[in-house]
C-alpha cells in the first residue's frame, strides 16, 4: 500500500475520532466526539444569523421559543473504516473512532415544515449549510437533501443544544440538522436554509459524493442508514505505536456499545480467535431508540496471543460480515474490529 499523503495527514489533523476507550461513556463528551468539517468552521454572528424555511425567516430566539425536543442519538461518519480498505481510498483516513453519541436539544423539524407550508409536488427537502468549498471541482455550499417523507419523521430535530450546552462552532452554532439513524453526512451543520423541491436534488454531496459506486463510471447507490457495527473498549494497557494491548490471566470484563440505523440491536457476540468461534455478550437494557446500546462480556483470558472482535445484529437480521466491501468512496465498511491481546500469567 501507499504511504499516507501529507494532504490526508492534513484532513486528519483537522478532523478527529472518538479515543475508543470513550465507549465507556454512554453519551460522549463533547470534547471526544467524533468530527469531520468538510470545508472550514464559518464565522456566524448569532445576532445577525437567520435560518429561511420556505417563506420563513426565524432567528435564534424564535427557534428556541418554539416547542423543544431532546434526543440521545449515535451519530457515525459513512466513511469510518475507510483506512483499513484496500486498495486504499483517499480521503480522510479514518480507522473506527468516527462514532459519538449525544444529546441533542432543538425544536422539530416536521412542525416547522408543516408551518411554512409544503408545497404540492413537493419531493425533497434541500438543506443548506454555511460552509463554502471546492469539491470534485465544484465550488459550492455544503449541501444534502431528504425525501419529503423521511424529512418529516417526528424525531427529525433542528438542534441548538448538544449534550445541555449551546453547539460549539465546530459542531455547527448556531443551528444544525440531526436525523437519527442516518449516517453523518445528512446531518448538515451551520444550517441556513431549508427549502422544498419538486425533483431530486442534482448538488454535488447526493449526486456525485456519499454514494456507494465501484467506478467514476457507476452512478452507485445513494447512503442513508447506518450499518450495524459494534465496538468494544480496547481492554487492558496499550503498546504505545500499535495499540496492542495487554492484560493479565484470568477474568477480563470486555464492554462495548453497538448499534444500527436499519433496526434496534438483537444480539452481540464475542470472539477471541479472530471470528473462529463466537459466545454472546450480555445486552444492557434498551434505552432510547437512536442511541448505542451498552454489552459485556467475561472473558476468561488465558495465557497467550489473542484477538478479541464483536459483532452485531440488528432485528430486521442486518448483522456485521468479517470482511468489508469495497468500493469507490470506502463507505458503510462495517467489518469487524480487531483487537490484538498478549494475555500475561
Amino acid at each position: 500500500m501507499e504511504g499516507i499523503s501529507l494532504e490526508e495527514l492534513q484532513l486528519a489533523a483537522r478532523n478527529h475520532g472518538m479515543p475508543l476507550e470513550a465507549l465507556r461513556y454512554a453519551v460522549t463528551p463533547v470534547g471526544l466526539h467524533y468530527l469531520l468539517i468538510h470545508y472550514d468552521v464559518p464565522a456566524v454572528d448569532a445576532d445577525a444569523w437567520r435560518l429561511s424555511v420556505g417563506g420563513l425567516e426565524l432567528t435564534l430566539d424564535d427557534l428556541r421559543a418554539r416547542p423543544s425536543v431532546e434526543h440521545t442519538v449515535t451519530m457515525e461518519c459513512a466513511g469510518n473504516g475507510r483506512a483499513r480498505l484496500e486498495p486504499r481510498v483517499v480521503s480522510q483516513p479514518w480507522l473506527l473512532e468516527a462514532v459519538g453519541t449525544a444529546r441533542w436539544r432543538g425544536t422539530a423539524l416536521a412542525s416547522l415544515l408543516q408551518e411554512a407550508g409544503i408545497p404540492e409536488g413537493t419531493v425533497e427537502v434541500l438543506f443548506t449549510g454555511l460552509d463554502r468549498g471546492v469539491e470534485g471541482g465544484e465550488e459550492q455550499e455544503f449541501q444534502r437533501a431528504l425525501p419529503l417523507a423521511e424529512a418529516l419523521r417526528p424525531e427529525i430535530l433542528l438542534a441548538y443544544d448538544m449534550n445541555g450546552a449551546p453547539l460549539p462552532p465546530q459542531h455547527g452554532f448556531p443551528l444544525r440538522l440531526v436525523v437519527p439513524g442516518w449516517y453523518g453526512m445528512t446531518n448538515v451543520k451551520w444550517l441556513a436554509r431549508i427549502e422544498f423541491l419538486a425533483e431530486p436534488f442534482g448538488g454535488y454531496q447526493n449526486r456525485q459524493g456519499y454514494r456507494l459506486r465501484q467506478s467514476e463510471e457507476d452512478e452507485g447507490v445513494p447512503l442513508d442508514r447506518m450499518q450495524p457495527r459494534s465496538l468494544l473498549v480496547p481492554p487492558g494497557i496499550p503498546e504505545f505505536l500499535s495499540r496492542d494491548r495487554t492484560v493479565a490471566a484470568g477474568e477480563v470484563l470486555v464492554e462495548g456499545r453497538a448499534w444500527s440505523g436499519l433496526a434496534p440491536v438483537a444480539s452481540v457476540e464475542v470472539s477471541d480467535d479472530g471470528g473462529a468461534s463466537w459466545a454472546p455478550a450480555e445486552l444492557e437494557p434498551a434505552g432510547e431508540p437512536w442511541a448505542w446500546r451498552g454489552w459485556s462480556f467475561r472473558w476468561d483470558a488465558q495465557p497467550g496471543e489473542h484477538v478479541l472482535c464483536s459483532r452485531a445484529r440488528d432485528e430486521a437480521g442486518n448483522e456485521q460480515p468479517l470482511e468489508p466491501s469495497w468500493n469507490l468512496g470506502g463507505y458503510a465498511n462495517n467489518s469487524l474490529q480487531t483487537v490484538r491481546v498478549t494475555v500475561t500469567p
